[in-house]
């Protein structure tokens, strides 16, 4: 497959949508979905689809992850210094290099992603990965709801021994307490990536770890459900492949060949078939277009 070559230069265009659920909170907005404050555009991390991916990788693949959840980064590096039986506070650019090509060659997404591993101890550099995503963002303006709920049950003994007056001075326990809750109705969302095969000759990305990130995209989803997430899904892959290694024609241009619009009919969106994904055929010339998932 020509879009798991890695010899090749890729852009692509990711699409997936959000229905009653919060596809990627902001801490400092107490976890309302980020938005764009002028237009009102949701918005998503490229940590987020990122940390999407590594997850998929974890549990599906024989991979290992440098950035695991709830992981520590220093107990990853000293064990490319224990295997290379290097110093682990050796700083010379020798055994950096050893420990860095140890850590792309072992570990799934720094290989991919890349990594900054210049710490004090078990010192490993830095790599940079060849593939990168933009931010998602949504097609249309999203509204972030923030919605009260209630659960029939307390936390501590000492809550449901607490007493309240009621309107006739008489005393009852506390038996619920109350909670907040994120999510939007509905959002489409639209995602941009990059894969640079000079980037990837440093981290040594094989064919099979294209085809891995590639299925992460369309299957990551199903493996990454909650309650807060609501409904998400992958709703479109599209990679570009370039026959020159340094690339045939500009990404943004490329990325304006596919158009995600808003049916004419509909006013306010609710599911995917509410939109309209138009490709133009006039591709530029050495520029392959896959439909991975369409």
């Amino acid at each position: 497959m020509i879009y798991s070559n890695p010899e090749k230069r890729h852009d692509f265009i990711l699409i997936f949508d959000v229905k009653d659920g919060n596809p990627n909170g902001d801490p400092d907005a107490g976890n309302l979905p980020r938005v764009d404050p002028e237009t009102m555009q949701g918005l998503v991390s490229d940590v987020s689809l990122k940390r999407k991916v590594r997850n998929w990788v974890a549990l599906t693949q024989d991979e290992n992850i440098y950035v695991e959840n709830e992981g520590v980064l220093y107990n990853q590096q000293e064990l490319a210094y224990q295997d290379l039986e290097l110093d682990e506070k050796a700083n010379d650019r020798d055994s950096i290099d050893y420990a860095r090509d140890w850590m792309c060659k072992n570990f799934y997404d720094v290989r991919t992603f890349g990594a900054v591993m210049s710490t004090s101890k078990f010192n490993c550099g830095q790599v940079q990965g060849p593939f990168q995503l933009t931010f998602a963002r949504s097609v249309d303006p999203i509204v972030p709801m923030d919605l009260s709920i209630t659960r029939v049950a307390v936390t501590k003994p000492e809550d449901a021994r607490k007493q309240s007056s009621d309107d006739e001075g008489e005393s009852s326990n506390k038996i619920t307490e109350m909670g907040r809750k994120t999510m939007i109705p509905y959002g489409l969302y639209v995602a941009h990536g990059f894969y640079n095969p000079y980037f990837a000759d440093n981290t040594g990305v094989t064919e099979e770890d294209l085809e891995i990130f590639w299925e992460s995209l369309v299957k990551m989803w199903d493996l990454d459900r909650s309650a807060s997430r609501g409904m998400m899904a992958c709703r479109g892959l599209y990679v570009f492949t370039h026959e020159d290694k340094t690339g045939n024609a500009p990404a943004n241009k490329l990325f304006d060949l596919i158009n995600v619009s808003k049916k004419d009919n509909v006013e306010t969106p609710r599911a995917f078939n509410d939109y309209q994904v138009y490709i133009e055929n006039d591709l530029p010339d050495k520029i392959t277009l896959s439909k991975i998932l369409d």
